[in-house]
């Protein structure tokens, strides 16, 4: 495919009218704008194009535009009176030429000031930023009331910092000991361990899943990204009165959270009467095992 240059005459969308939708890029062939067509600086100027001008992030489909063409963000324009650029009123206009070339433009993601490299596609954009390894991370403990947030490097300082009750333990194989089970109402325990050179929280939350039926939900989610949870096994396994109950699965990222795992019963999941059987005087203890997971 050949390259084609855009003049500058091409540079910034032109609308002549409300009723008159062009853009500069009138005699360029939007399917020589795909990726890998162009070089590094024609892509870096198509990107400008849809720069929001209040926050600066990009203005994607359906694009709307005010009456002299000038483009705001969906997110910025529902915030808006007028438009940022002229001051003229916020039309309804779509500018179906620009967001014929977005489909064609690879833009940064979102987190790329935090170190993510991807470019990709507008389709595929939301879904990668959804997943991105760059996001900030949330604080892992269960509960509405942290709102903390931040890189991968400062979980384990905000805990230490904000969350100094929380117990943690050495080795791949430890007990965790939930006391006082029988407690009404939503409950949640927590303990790290700490083994591999890695930290693991595990959580153990009572909730009423159900109409008046309450369970207990125990998942083990690793201080790291999805990639770093692949390399390990937990195992959780609960003793006693002749009877076995026991979970393996790969630890989540939290990332991903705890609450996924639980609301898909993708963890260890057992009701009242079960913990009954195995708890010993309103106490249970749950064997906690990480093993690195072998390579096939």
């Amino acid at each position: 495919m050949t390259n084609k240059t855009i003049s500058k005459e091409r540079e910034l969308p032109i609308v002549s009218g409300a009723g008159h939708l062009s853009t500069g890029i009138t005699s360029t062939s939007t399917s020589s704008l795909t990726a890998g067509g162009g070089d590094d600086c024609s892509s870096t100027d198509l990107t400008s194009l849809f720069e929001c001008p209040v926050c600066f992030d990009y203005v994607l489909p359906p694009i709307l535009q005010c009456s002299s063409g000038h483009l705001v963000c969906v997110s910025c324009r529902s915030k808006l009176t007028c438009c940022p650029t002229c001051r003229g009123p916020l039309a309804n206009i779509r500018n179906l030429a620009m967001e014929k070339v977005a489909y064609s433009v690879r833009f940064p993601c979102k987190y790329s000031a935090c170190g993510c490299p991807a470019v990709v596609l507008y389709t595929e954009k939301q879904q990668h930023e959804e997943i991105c390894e760059y996001r900030p991370y949330p604080c892992p403990c269960p509960g509405a009331t942290c709102k903390w947030q931040g890189s991968l490097d400062h979980v384990m300082q905000h805990l230490k910092i904000s969350h100094q009750s929380i117990t943690t333990l050495q080795g791949e194989d430890i007990v965790f000991l939930a006391t006082d089970i029988n407690l009404p109402g939503a409950v949640d325990w927590v303990m790290m361990q700490s083994c591999f050179g890695h930290q693991f929280m595990l959580v153990l939350e009572k909730r009423e899943k159900y109409d008046g039926h309450q369970q207990f939900f125990a998942v083990v989610q690793i201080i790291g990204s999805r990639k770093e949870a692949q390399n390990f096994v937990y195992r959780l396994e609960i003793n006693g009165n002749r009877r076995r109950l026991t979970w393996e699965a790969m630890p989540h990222s939290i990332h991903e959270g705890f609450m996924s795992a639980i609301d898909n019963s993708d963890c260890l999941v057992f009701d009242t009467s079960i913990a009954d059987l195995f708890a010993d005087s309103g106490n249970l203890a749950i064997n906690v095992t990480i093993s690195p997971r072998e390579k096939l």
